[in-house]
């Protein structure tokens, strides 16, 4: 526009005017058509790398180390795999765009020095002032916006649990409880994003003051030096008009230092799940042979398991009836690979499984928890989840009670369209149609009526045993299932009392009539 106004204006050539027109449309188009396709390229890149970072943390959360989600609720682990992720990715549209910015001044500060020096310097020497000062003042949002997100999760992780136990909450009575804590933790999240939103405004708003009072001085020096001579009229114009222009990319790299203060904060709370240590070690498959299915746990030590020893034969249904609660499920967490022992450890195939990789143990060694959880579909999707490819689904719904719900029953999330004891029902299946070697089931049948466990503990073992090989253990204190086992280890205090059949436990020991029998 300078060009123009000492080429064509002041002269008053029309021709000119019309040239120097239709190279600034040129300029302008190439500006536009340049801008619009590294916004692309962009935007491209904030999208890959947000999905980089989630398929991460999904493998992450999926290791069979585990690890991941201990001390963090899965509402907490949705908020940082999606809203934290896209933060992070967002920093790549903000380096593309700052480049941009970066590049719009250096230029504007090499013409300013072609018009006047003392233009030139004072665009160099102010705009990094301008940057350091963005950088402080950009701060207390990085603090501010990691305790939101924090906040936030926290308050969908509490929504979540909610939503996933209402049936029972409003069974007990305790809905207007839960409302409350989740209104408690809903306004604690609210205060913490109006307190990053105002972090956020005064840094804007300081900034773009920043950013006026400097292009007034550009201004300002531009002027005096026009009225004073030292620069043409064309020259002036081209000097205010950068000044003017120099708003823009001052403001996007104020934008840059927002973007960039969040996604650090949201780049700490990713790295702490990619960073979180494993549950248990991860080890290799074993040299030269595969996975077998002997099992062995040798002087174990674990949630209150005092030296236990045990060795199911291969073939065996071997039933554990465990006095306390709280040490049955050590056991079965240990079994799964979701803890590690205190002392002792177990063996498979003669080789501790802490030396060998736990997604192997698992397809050899398979513990269905009493709690474990169904997925929406249908009863016929939730069992085949876990058996081979094209296996037979029938007899192993049959042996579990739940051919009796049809296949093509809709489970619901979370199993909510069924009862208590059809998701047992349904879970028991899918256990048994994995069709592991060694098989651990806790409590399966607990929320089942008399005449449909007997029903499952007949049914179960004859499927079980059809096979040579095939290892069970039943940790239950179930005596419709005990009574279907080869043999029973009593386990009280923590340490085992005897092992020998169901009926000759219930003859030796009153302990074991009450625990059993009561």
């Amino acid at each position: 526009m300078g060009v123009v106004v000492d080429r064509a204006v002041a002269d008053g050539d029309g021709g000119g005017m019309l040239r120097w027109l239709l190279v600034l449309a040129a300029v302008y188009v190439g500006l536009s058509l340049s801008f619009r396709l590294g916004a692309r390229a962009g935007e491209r890149a904030a999208e890959r790398a947000a999905h980089a970072l989630r398929v991460r943390l999904v493998d992450r959360v999926l290791h069979p180390g585990g690890g991941a989600d201990e001390g963090r609720l899965p509402g907490v682990l949705a908020s940082v795999a999606t809203e934290d992720t896209r933060r992070v990715g967002a920093v790549c549209m903000a380096a593309t765009l700052g480049i941009g910015a970066a590049m719009g001044l250096l230029v504007g500060a090499v013409v300013l020095l072609r018009i006047s020096a003392a233009l030139g310097l004072l665009v160099l020497l102010g705009v990094p002032v301008i940057l350091v000062l963005g950088h402080y003042l950009s701060k207390p949002l990085e603090r501010r916006s990691a305790a939101e997100q924090e906040r936030a999760a926290h308050a969908s992780g509490v929504a979540a649990d909610l939503v996933a136990g209402l049936r029972v909450l409003k069974g007990i009575g305790a809905v207007p409880a839960a409302v409350g804590r989740y209104r408690r933790t809903s306004r604690a999240s609210l205060g913490a994003t109006l307190r990053a939103a105002r972090a956020e405004a005064w840094q804007n708003g300081l900034t773009t003051g920043l950013i006026g009072v400097f292009i007034a001085v550009v201004a300002l020096v531009g002027g005096r030096l026009g009225a004073a001579g030292s620069v043409g009229l064309g020259e002036l114009v081209a000097a205010v008009g950068l000044a003017l222009f120099l708003i823009s990319p001052l403001q996007t790299l104020a934008w840059v230092n927002a973007e960039l203060a969040q996604g650090r904060a949201s780049a700490a709370r990713v790295a702490e799940v990619l960073a979180a240590p494993t549950a248990v070690a991860v080890g290799g498959p074993p040299p030269g042979r595969p996975y077998g299915g002997v099992l062995r746990l040798r002087d174990l030590h674990t949630g209150g398991l005092r030296g236990f020893d045990l060795t199911p034969l291969p073939g065996e249904v071997l039933g554990v009836a465990v006095t306390e609660p709280a040490h049955a499920l050590a056991l079965v967490r240990c079994l799964g690979r979701e803890t590690e022992p205190e002392a002792g450890g177990v063996e498979l195939d003669g080789v501790p499984v802490d030396a060998l990789d736990p997604a192997g143990v698992r397809e050899v060694l398979l513990v269905a928890a009493h709690d474990a959880d169904l997925f929406d579909g249908t009863v016929a999707e939730n069992v085949a989840a876990g058996a081979p490819e094209g296996a037979d689904l029938a007899d192993a719904m049959a042996a579990a009670g739940a051919d009796e719900l049809g296949a093509g029953q809709a489970v619901g999330e979370q199993g909510r369209f069924l009862s208590g004891g059809q998701r047992q029902r349904v879970a028991l299946a899918r256990a048994l149609a994995a069709d592991s070697p060694v098989l651990v089931l806790h409590d399966p049948t607990t929320a089942v009526d008399a005449v449909t466990e007997a029903r499952i503990a007949n049914g179960l073992r004859a499927l079980r045993t059809r096979e040579p090989g095939r290892t069970t253990m039943l940790i239950t204190t179930s005596p419709a299932l005990l009574a279907v086992t080869d043999r029973v280890m009593w386990v009280d205090g923590g340490r085992t009392v005897d092992v020998a059949s169901h009926e000759e436990l219930v003859q030796r020991h009153s302990s074991y009539r009450a625990a059993v029998l009561s």
